[in-house]
């Protein structure tokens, strides 16, 4: 998930702020690189503190 998330959002962050150009994929390339760094250790941190929030609200609710 956060391959695909990180690529697509690189993409378009990328396409925003600098439009079409003929160098934008090997410029995405490099900031879907660095946005991975920082997406899957996000994500393998923030995972479980979701769950864990999730089962806490929904266990008040039942």
């Amino acid at each position: 998930m956060s391959l695909s998330m990180s690529g697509i959002m690189s993409l378009v962050v990328s396409l925003h702020n600098l439009g079409w150009s003929e160098h934008i994929i090997s410029i995405w390339l490099s900031a879907w690189r660095f946005s991975f760094m920082v997406a899957l250790p996000t994500v393998l941190i923030l995972t479980p503190l979701m769950r864990r929030l999730v089962d806490s609200l929904t266990a008040q609710n039942s």
